[in-house]
């Protein structure tokens, strides 16, 4: 169009809006530039007209300037809505952007609850579209839509919890769940609330700090290192955690580059375990072609008040490994919060200022540190209660003074050589362990779904039963410690649960599979699979003393008991039924009201909670049901993906 006919289309357009403006190429350079420095642009109107100084998070202009499209959004202020409409246009050749804003009144649109059901709705949308549920942190789409491509100045991080597949290996899931959840509450103590958390993969965080320096973003960093390794998980007194952390300060660059190189360090703090590498903090070692540092020596700590003998200990050593020092216990345990197992070895002198050794050994065992770092204690001091107390303490050998080189090379190679051997074993028997139980828990699913596949059932129940079964117990332990069940024990009953109803590979296909209700002929046979699964399993043979099959037994017989004595087959009552069959009892009843069965329609959520809650499935121990009542959100969500899946 002319100008003269954009001011004639302008001037209709201001009976209607309260805003109509038009921006040019050199307003859109000024709100770009405004984006990228942070900044509120002068000759940005709207700033002036929403009274903030704050810049907007969803900018339509630019948008449809880049695109050459028309656009439209409302904006809330207070208890007021806008309604914005931006327009790519042409006049006179040259590009614009005409912007047209009006408020939206309470007669025109909606009264004040509605109003505020509708931020909350759009507000609740944003955060289920861009928040992880468990939590609270941005999801990996956020960083996606919203951050990989912007150049903004920031501290760039990538943070990865240790060992988070062994602890949902050896704890379970909800284990691994609450020990993220805490590293996450962890992290949230030392950002501001302007700083971005993302959870970018399992157990992966991104975390953007903006307007940051290198030197305030490094001790950030060690800061939420040291505080997660100090953290204590809610419910797992002995799970410990730890985590590595790869950073850098990033400007003038796409953020999806800096995070490559961010995770890129946390692969080399990963390497050494529990430690923060960053640009400016690097890993000591050398680089090689790509230049990413590797570590080609083992490094020790040698901790002595006098220099003299850190002299001749380092004498020694110092052709094969690299060497650290300090004079006293408090620099020691600041040596070992700043590189972790990045220190292969501590050499350590009983008698110092500040903090002697035996303080040092008992810090290093509050912190756990003691597991991971061998120790090797020096000193002139060798009466048989000093020596005694260090080996308590958890030292890997004691030297006593005057030094021999040989003996000290050799005893100092010896045990970093079998400590390096001890992890890779650990890894091995870890990976070997995981596989093992991967193996046994598809070959016990193979045998329970053939039972499924001649019950006619949908291949779901014995998955669902081994989910609410897990879910169940996870809880139960956090609830009480009545039942002493231990992390193994929770696995084996869950791994049992599969073979539930295996004695129905007994039972004559028409009584399984009739579509109508059984006659109570028919009931008595089709009761009679709790002992025909007992009775196989007692028949295994060398096998019959293991503990997965005389758990698996409890439950095959029991699992149809109930609490008040009216189940079968031997009306046992209360606490006389095993806990191993009261989960899975209750577990089998929520999965048969809440599926489709030949002879039935499957019910809700609600119904199915109302429905066992209400003893119309017989009685349950209480404590189970309060159970079932606190995980049944999680639960739904879980049963949900697996029909999905």
């Amino acid at each position: 169009m002319t100008r003269q006919e954009a001011e004639k289309e302008m001037e209709y357009y201001r009976k209607i809006f309260s805003v109509v403006r038009l921006l040019g190429e050199e307003d859109m350079k000024a709100l770009e530039k405004g984006r990228l420095t942070g900044t509120v642009s002068d000759c940005c109107q709207c700033y002036k007209f929403w009274k903030k100084d704050i810049l907007c998070e969803n900018c339509i202009s630019l948008k449809v300037w880049k695109e050459k499209t028309e656009r439209t959004k409302l904006e809330f202020q207070g208890d007021d809505i806008y309604q914005v409409i931006s327009r790519y246009v042409e006049i006179d050749g040259k590009p614009y952007v005409m912007e047209l804003v009006k408020k939206m009144y309470e007669d025109s649109l909606l009264d004040a609850d509605g109003r505020r059901k509708l931020a909350g709705k759009l507000s609740g949308y944003n955060d289920e579209l861009y928040k992880d549920a468990m939590t609270g942190a941005y999801n990996r789409r956020y960083f996606e839509d919203e951050l990989k491509g912007r150049t903004d100045l920031a501290g760039v991080a990538m943070i990865d919890m240790d060992d988070f597949k062994l602890c949902n290996d050896t704890c379970g899931h909800n284990a691994g769940d609450i020990a993220l959840e805490t590293m996450v509450k962890v992290i949230r103590k030392f950002i501001r609330k302007t700083d971005v958390l993302v959870r970018y993969g399992g157990d992966e965080f991104l975390l953007l700090m903006y307007d940051v320096t290198e030197e305030v973003f490094d001790e950030k960093l060690h800061q939420i290192q040291k505080q997660i390794s100090e953290a204590a998980v809610p419910g797992y007194s002995n799970l410990h955690l730890s985590v590595s952390i790869g950073g850098l300060v990033s400007a003038n660059e796409p953020l999806d580059r800096a995070v490559d190189r961010a995770d890129q360090l946390m692969y080399q703090a990963k390497s050494s375990k529990n430690m923060v590498v960053t640009e400016m903090s690097p890993l000591p070692g050398n680089q090689n072609s790509e230049g990413i540092h590797t570590r080609l020596r083992s490094q020790i700590l040698l901790v002595d008040d006098s220099e003299i003998n850190r002299e001749l200990l380092s004498a020694m050593l110092e052709n094969e490994f690299d060497i650290l020092e300090a004079e006293n216990g408090e620099q020691c345990m600041e040596m070992l919060s700043q590189y972790g197992t990045g220190i292969s070895l501590v050499l350590l002198d009983i008698v110092m200022p500040k903090m002697n050794g035996f303080e040092v050994l008992s810090a290093m065992n509050r912190k756990h540190l003691i597991n991971d770092i061998p120790v090797i204690m020096i000193s002139s001091e060798d009466s048989q209660n000093t020596i005694r107390r260090a080996y308590e303490l958890g030292v890997s050998d004691y030297i006593n003074r005057p030094f021999d080189a040989r003996i000290v090379y050799r005893r100092v190679y010896n045990t970093i050589k079998l400590y390096a051997k001890q992890r890779r074993l650990t890894r091995l028997i870890s990976d070997q362990n995981y596989e093992k139980e991967k193996n046994n828990k598809m070959m016990v699913s193979i045998l329970s779904h053939i039972v499924e596949f001649r019950n006619g059932e949908s291949g779901q129940h014995v998955l669902h039963i081994n989910i609410l079964t897990e879910r169940l117990l996870e809880r139960l332990v956090e609830k009480t410690g009545k039942y002493n069940l231990t992390a193994a024990d929770r696995s084996l009953i869950t791994t049992a649960s599969s073979l539930h109803d295996i004695g129905k590979i007994g039972i004559d296909d028409k009584i399984l599979n009739k579509p109508g209700k059984l006659t109570k002929e028919e009931f008595e046979i089709m009761k009679t699979h709790t002992l025909i699964g007992a009775d196989m399993l007692e028949s295994m043979g060398i096998y019959q003393n293991e503990k997965l099959i005389k758990i698996a037994c409890q439950i095959c017989r029991w699992h149809h008991e109930r609490y008040d004595g009216r189940g079968y087959p031997d009306g046992l009552k209360g606490e006389e039924i095993p806990i191993a069959a009261q989960v899975v009892s209750l577990a089998d009843v929520y999965d048969a009201l809440s599926s489709e069965r030949v002879y039935k329609k499957a019910f809700s959520h609600e119904k199915t909670m109302e429905m066992i809650l209400a003893g119309e499935c017989g009685q349950f121990n209480p404590l189970l049901l309060e159970c079932l009542k606190d995980i049944q959100d999680e639960l739904r969500e879980d049963l949900k993906k697996t029909t999905l899946a």
